[in-house]
């Protein structure tokens, strides 16, 4: 019988798929071959029509440029993926390259071109001096003219994507829509209050058998898995936290039988880092990332900074519009409480949103005065419950500003709004 593979495993599995650069070129490979297959054996005497036969000659030189072209573009967009990463991680932030690895478009690509490849090397076997493949020639070409419009998509779109406002909003979109399915599906679960999880009584603690970072829980899973012996799961670690092995992964309440250990680390995913999959407050972390290597004294640049700070306020309307317990209590279907899921709260996102950038950019004239319009636009939009952290920000940005600009008329221009950073009205 075979062994069921956990819910954790095949989550890293789903996460490596995604990742993985050659996958998917693997199948276009593959496929390539299938179709060479099929277009010798479609091959006959009603096509092509006229004017669109070929020489042996002819079509042996075609598709041997076609093998040497798509092999030439392989490593031109390998090359390409060489410069991204050097200027992802020199001058954004080596978390985005995460999200780089799993974009399709690049994937498309890689797949297209060795796709061809193989399609194109498959036909150069079947030419003999009476026997052409002109179904296959000209379908050759064809992909061809694909590819070349792929990679011009290709070259557009990772041209005006690297830049750090584009990778901000991409990465701002993402986070948000987390934030908005995910954290609303736990809270729609979670029953009023936190009555029937029990504060005493019988209690042993699940440990992980691998380190590693807390990239997803399996909810419903764990849920059910409680239900089963009529207990309560207390998770001990955030999203994002990172485990150390033999690390107390989980506290059980109760029950009338202990559940098994490898059924319950089974049920939330470890890996080597971070992913917005479940956490969007890793976005923010990416967000904020970006904008203090802007600030940094190698870059100085602190209009990139204050353009991230743009869509780091408006990830935060999205997060300060929304109630945050900080901790969620999930039941079963019978209304009985069975899962506890520790969970951020407002002033949690609103320190690792500002914290970093005021702490680097506190020398910067435009950045103390895009905080403060930020900070401003907070008050005025949120609702009152969140307002006692904003304030609590806005004072550290006062004396941060009175600590480092000790001159008062710069001290002035320092303390102003400005959504802009320098140059922008804040209305008043």
């Amino acid at each position: 019988m075979a062994v069921p593979t956990s819910w954790a495993a095949r989550f890293r599995l789903r996460q490596y798929v995604k990742a993985s650069l050659w996958i998917v070129p693997m199948l276009g490979l593959v496929l390539g071959v299938l179709l060479a297959e099929l277009a010798l054996a479609a091959d006959g005497a009603d096509w092509p029509p006229s004017g669109w036969n070929y020489s042996a000659t002819t079509a042996s030189g075609v598709l041997t440029a076609i093998v040497g072209a798509m092999v030439a573009l392989l490593g031109f967009v390998v090359t390409i993926g060489a410069l991204v990463v050097q200027q992802a991680t020199g001058t954004l932030s080596p978390r985005y390259m995460r999200l780089w690895y799993r974009d399709r478009l690049q994937k498309a690509v890689l797949a297209t071109f060795t796709g061809t490849f193989a399609f194109a090397f498959s036909l150069l076997r079947s030419i003999e001096a009476d026997s052409v493949p002109d179904l296959g020639v000209t379908l050759a070409g064809a992909a061809v003219a694909v590819s070349l419009v792929l990679l011009l998509i290709y070259l557009n779109r990772f041209t005006h994507s690297l830049r750090p406002v584009a990778i901000a909003e991409l990465v701002a979109h993402m986070g948000e829509g987390v934030f908005t399915s995910g954290a609303a599906a736990i809270r729609g679960a979670a029953p009023r209050g936190e009555g029937g999880v029990p504060s005493d009584g019988p209690m042993t603690r699940i440990r992980s058998v691998l380190g590693g970072a807390v990239q997803a829980f399996h909810a419903q899973g764990l849920i059910a898995e409680a239900a089963r012996h009529d207990c309560v799961f207390v998770v001990t670690r955030l999203i994002g936290d990172f485990v150390p092995p033999g690390a107390v992964l989980v506290e059980v309440h109760g029950g009338t039988s202990a559940p098994a250990q490898e059924r319950v680390t089974g049920l939330v995913a470890l890996g080597a880092e971070r992913t917005i999959e479940q956490d969007p407050a890793f976005a923010l972390r990416i967000l904020v990332d970006i904008a203090i290597r802007a600030l940094s004294p190698a870059v100085n640049d602190p209009t990139t900074a204050v353009q991230v700070i743009n869509y780091i306020e408006w990830f935060l309307h999205t997060i300060g519009s929304t109630h945050l317990p900080g901790r969620y209590v999930l039941a079963d279907r019978d209304g009985t409480a069975r899962l506890v899921l520790p969970g951020r709260d407002w002033d949690n996102y609103l320190q690792l949103a500002v914290c970093e950038i005021r702490d680097y950019g506190r020398s910067s004239v435009q950045i103390c005065r895009r905080l403060r319009a930020m900070l401003d636009g907070l008050l005025e939009a949120l609702p009152a419950q969140q307002h006692p952290s904003v304030r609590t920000q806005l004072d550290l940005l006062q004396a941060s500003v009175e600590r480092e600009f000790t001159d008062p008329a710069r001290r002035a221009i320092a303390q102003q709004a400005d959504h802009q950073g320098i140059g922008g009205q804040y209305p008043t």
